[in-house]
């Protein structure tokens, strides 16, 4: 049998061989051509309009600002320590007392009438102890002439007992006697103590401040309750002001700080003041609250008291508006940037640790994969950071910065900047939102641009 013959390939094969080789080509040219036009288009780009300063060294003071109200350093609320109506009232509001002045008296008939009770007592008592004592003498006596008769076998032993008792019995009765002079007599000064109590008198020297009864008004004593508050004295010599200061900030407070303060009352003028006192614990923190957890205290923000003594005092008046800034920490001769040159951004780093250059691609990177790096994820590393974009040629460079202590005006920077360096400081739209790590921009003079401008508007 003969082999069968050998065909030849089809030409098919050929021609897909040769559109695969045209597919090729063909990819590489629209490749490059996408190339060339990004590259065009990105060397064509319109340049940033920016104004730049060079980084310095400034003085800065951070500041703590609080309201509050104000209040005399000292002051006394009056209220009595008996009850009843007020039959005289020598003072009114506004004014002014000395040490040892008659504020107001309270009826006293009731207390003259215990006070005389309470002498009539005592008399009696005193009376009581005369005749305990003549008892006594007689009970000696008897008991004496009869221990004679009943060492000479001339007297019953039941007898003998009977007087001993009775001479014991007068002793004690002395002694009890006296204990009750004592008592009546305490009887006497306690009432004495609360009729002298109804006539009040001024503790200290000061201004009348509240008046909250007046005359033929009953009042309640202290004694066994919280009495009423008849009136309230106050030292207007020393006034400080009492602010209410969060708990991030408390932490920075210390006595000794200085303090500018404004009064609502006073305008365009401020008032030196000195920290005098700075509290250990949150307002309304007692220790039945701690104890018991109370959800409404826990979710009212926590807040501090602190005292600042004004050094320059005015016609002030408890009670009126102030607000404090505090003078916290000082910062002499630092690197600072100006606040509207610090921004923030998602960055990651072309290296592990190069903390200076980041590329315009790898600005604003999601990640969504979430992978350990020395205890810390990507993610936790990808927050935004705080960012400050130096020039270098005709563009810039987004640099991590490390911030310490602000004023009004300036960032300190710790880390990541050195003096010299020319940072962005405006535009504030290119600064928030345009400039990315590697763009182009165009130095502008100082003061409003459109961008600036467009950039506020938003």
């Amino acid at each position: 049998m003969e082999p069968p013959p050998i065909l030849p390939k089809p030409a098919l094969s050929l021609k897909r061989k040769g559109r695969k080789k045209y597919f090729i080509i063909a990819s590489v040219f629209l490749g490059l051509v996408a190339w060339a036009t990004v590259a065009s288009l990105k060397k064509n780009e319109p340049a940033v309009n920016v104004q730049t300063e060079k980084v310095a060294r400034h003085s800065i003071t951070e500041t703590v600002i609080a309201n509050g109200k104000i209040y005399p350093v000292k002051q006394v609320h009056i209220s009595p320590e008996v009850s009843g109506e007020i039959t005289e009232l020598n003072v009114k509001e506004g004014q002014f007392v000395h040490k040892g002045d008659l504020l107001l008296k309270i009826k006293p008939e009731f207390y003259k009438a215990s006070l005389n009770q309470a002498e009539a007592n005592y008399q009696s008592s005193l009376a009581g102890k005369t005749t305990s004592a003549a008892n006594l003498e007689k009970a000696e006596a008897e008991f004496k002439r009869n221990k004679e008769l009943f060492g000479q076998k001339l007297l019953p032993e039941s007898e003998y007992i009977s007087f001993k008792v009775a001479n014991d019995v007068a002793r004690a009765q002395v002694q009890s006697s006296i204990h009750q002079v004592e008592v009546a007599k305490a009887n006497v000064d306690s009432a004495q103590d609360s009729l002298d109590k109804t006539t009040i008198l001024a503790p200290m020297d000061g201004t009348i401040t509240k008046l909250n009864s007046q005359a033929g008004e009953r009042v309640l004593g202290t004694v066994q309750n919280a009495g009423t508050d008849i009136m309230v004295i106050s030292d207007l010599s020393a006034i400080e002001a009492r602010v209410d200061i969060g708990e991030s900030d408390i932490v920075n407070l210390q006595p000794g700080q200085k303090a500018k303060m404004e009064v609502d009352s006073f305008k365009d003028r401020k008032f030196s003041g000195i920290v005098t006192d700075v509290a250990n614990s949150s307002e309304g923190l007692d220790a039945r609250s701690a104890l018991s957890g109370n959800s409404s205290s826990q979710q009212s923000a926590t807040l501090f008291q602190v005292r600042i003594l004004f050094q320059e005092v005015e016609n002030f008046r408890p009670g009126m508006s102030v607000t404090a800034t505090v003078e916290t920490r000082t910062r002499t001769n630092t690197i600072s940037v100006p606040i509207a040159a610090v921004t923030a951004r998602n960055l990651k780093n072309k290296k592990e640790g190069d903390t200076n250059s980041v590329t315009g691609s790898e600005t604003n990177l999601v990640v969504s994969e979430v992978k350990k790096h020395d205890g810390k994820s990507v993610e936790n590393r990808n927050k935004p950071t705080e960012v400050v974009f130096v020039l270098d040629g005709e563009k810039v460079k987004a640099v991590p910065v490390k911030l310490g202590i602000s004023d009004d005006t300036y960032y300190e920077v710790t880390d990541g900047l050195k003096e010299g360096d020319e940072i962005v400081t405006g535009n504030l739209n290119a600064i928030t939102r345009t400039l990315e790590d590697g763009k182009k921009i165009k130095k502008t003079p100082g003061g409003k641009d459109k961008d600036s401008e467009e950039g506020k508007m938003k």
